[in-house]
């Protein structure tokens, strides 16, 4: 059976491994096609594209967004356009607010006598700077053993170095990937600890500004969760998605293609993603001659 893993993550945003060289990794794990979704941003697809083709490897254009509804909320969005009109100013406002707030948590750890330079981390890490950044200085400064210490200690809710983000509304997140000409998915369901009555709640919610799919098959998940979102996917008719959410060595547990050792997401899923993206392009053309 083909594999796919429709949930991928680079150095392009959070991950490890650089958008260059994720299509080998990708080969090398035996995987037919993969999307690149790095968070609120498109650089990491464009990147990978030229070693991808050169493999004989497919990749989808993708996205996770992330977004606010009762707390966050992470939106995927597959066969986007990477340069639409729609999709790229929403993109700088993320970068504009994720930079000053990245900035004001360097101040402050700088004030603490810290050498947190934050143009130098972006020249070290790329331009995509989170929370994981903040906690590797924090362990090569010597004031944490280690990533989760750093994050327990420092960087989580009510710590010295958090400081709150800001996120668009998920309704907005919707509409942006729907007139980018993409797919718009539900990530990891069971991240949000909702119960049944608010899982359904989000998704109805949801459903009205859009949403398409659901990513029923991820990293941990047991075949009775995995039987429990594909119910829910077809009593939504949502489109059933699937992907490891790799971020290379900054969650070592999670493998491409495999996740946590069970993960198996067949080529099928991309066969439906891609005729309902055509469909919607379509549409769109139809609507906007």
């Amino acid at each position: 059976m083909k594999r796919i893993d429709l949930h991928v993550h680079t150095s392009a945003s959070d991950g490890t491994a650089a958008p260059e060289t994720v299509p080998e990794l990708a080969c090398h794990a035996g995987l037919s096609a993969i999307a690149i979704t790095d968070h609120d941003t498109i650089s990491g697809y464009e990147r990978a594209c030229g070693p991808a083709a050169a493999l004989g490897l497919e990749i989808i254009p993708g996205i996770e967004i992330s977004t606010r509804f009762n707390g966050s909320v992470h939106i995927l969005g597959y066969f986007i356009d990477p340069h639409s009109p729609h999709l790229l100013p929403v993109l700088n406002w993320v970068v504009l607010d994720r930079d000053e707030r990245n900035e004001k948590i360097a101040a402050r750890m700088r004030a603490d006598g810290i050498p947190a330079d934050y143009p130098a981390m972006k020249a070290r890490f790329g331009d995509v700077i989170g929370r994981p950044h903040f906690a590797e200085l924090l362990v090569a400064s010597g004031l944490a053993a280690d990533i989760r210490d750093a994050f327990s200690r420092f960087l989580n809710k009510g710590c010295r170095y958090w400081l709150a983000r800001h996120f668009i509304p998920i309704e907005d997140s919707l509409r942006i990937i729907l007139h980018s000409g993409g797919v718009p998915v539900l990530a990891h369901p069971f991240q949000y600890n909702l119960d049944d009555t608010e899982l359904r709640d989000l998704i109805e919610h949801c459903l009205d500004y859009g949403l398409m799919g659901l990513e029923c098959r991820y990293s941990g998940y047991t075949p009775e969760q995995i039987s429990y979102l594909q119910k829910l996917a077809h009593e939504y008719s949502l489109i059933e998605t699937g992907g490891s959410d790799f971020h290379g060595e900054r969650k070592p547990e999670i493998s491409l293609g495999s996740g946590t050792g069970s993960l198996c997401v067949p080529y099928d899923l991309i066969d439906t993603l891609r005729d309902t993206a055509s469909s919607l392009t379509r549409y769109k053309e139809r609507k906007d001659p």
